[in-house]
């Protein structure tokens, strides 16, 4: 039997004019959501249930650009992605440019679960899930003046994301990811977080990997893949992996960061930005939650 493991993000590039209150408030967050995943993981559970059950907790959190604290496009909507995997069969489902859907990493794991596909956009995806039993919400559930405040000013925010990466007691590895994107984008724009491989991948050969950054260049590198990988192929340690996948997005333009944990419990919360929201619990139980 393992013991279990999780790391969770809440978002990289994290300025430094955050005030003290909101940064207990992120700390805080981040806490809720780390014990949700991790009780899961105690009693036994999947690593799949405690990704669930973590980003599930960022998403109904209005502070992190997930699910209700989505971030508005260029036509003053949102549009969220969100995705799931599981490393033992490496099974995989996405949602991306939904917009009624309040926790769309179910959705995902609807897709993954319920379907022969990997990935379902927009209304096509919604209609699919309600099927399914998915609570869709109306559009004034996602409202709010904060992120309405953001678009308006001209704002640019590109690393809002929340992830999971865990480890359970039989072995097996997961990861989920889901955002709101950044202020801003195009309508449609579909970034690394509902794309396998860019924002999401476990294998329990090697690690599972749940990115937040530039979506762009992590789709350019295939960023969680390249960890992957680079365990795989090279040999590499997770972090050292870790480290080289960001450099690479570093190389072109990129920044942001991620949570990853391999097959052995290692962790490795890596980024290049400012900050990254970030918060684990290691093999020894020790807790971690960090901002900068």
């Amino acid at each position: 039997m393992k013991r279990p493991v999780i790391a969770i993000h809440g978002g990289a590039g994290v300025a430094r004019r955050l005030t003290p209150q909101r940064e207990t408030q992120y700390r805080q967050g981040l806490q809720r959501a780390l014990e949700a995943g991790y009780e899961i993981l105690k009693k036994g559970g999947t690593s799949l249930d405690a990704v669930t059950a973590a980003v599930v907790a960022m998403e109904d959190d209005p502070l992190f650009n997930a699910g209700r604290g989505s971030v508005y496009n260029a036509a003053g909507e949102q549009e969220l992605d969100a995705s799931v995997m599981e490393g033992a069969n490496l099974r995989a489902g996405a949602v991306a440019a939904v917009s009624r859907i309040r926790n769309p990493v179910l959705a995902a794991r609807a897709v993954m679960e319920r379907s022969p596909h990997v990935l379902l956009v927009g209304r096509h995806a919604e209609a699919f899930v309600q099927r399914h039993g998915i609570a869709l919400v109306q559009k004034s559930y996602f409202y709010s003046t904060d992120r309405l405040a953001a678009l308006k000013k001209g704002l640019r925010r590109h690393h809002g994301t929340v992830g999971a990466a865990a480890l359970d007691q039989h072995g097996n590895l997961a990861a989920a990811t889901s955002t709101g994107g950044y202020t801003g984008k195009l309508p449609g724009r579909v970034g690394d977080s509902p794309i396998i491989g860019a924002g999401t991948y476990a294998d329990n050969a090697s690690c599972a990997v749940s990115g937040t950054g530039w979506g762009e260049a992590f789709i350019r590198v295939a960023l969680a893949h390249e960890i992957s990988a680079r365990m795989l192929y090279l040999g590499e340690a997770l972090s050292v992996a870790s480290r080289a996948g960001l450099k690479k997005v570093a190389r072109i333009g990129g920044d942001g960061g991620l949570v990853a944990v391999d097959r052995k419990g290692n962790v490795a919360m890596p980024f290049n930005s400012e900050g990254m929201l970030r918060a684990c619990v290691r093999t020894d139980g020790r807790r971690v939650v960090a901002v900068y």
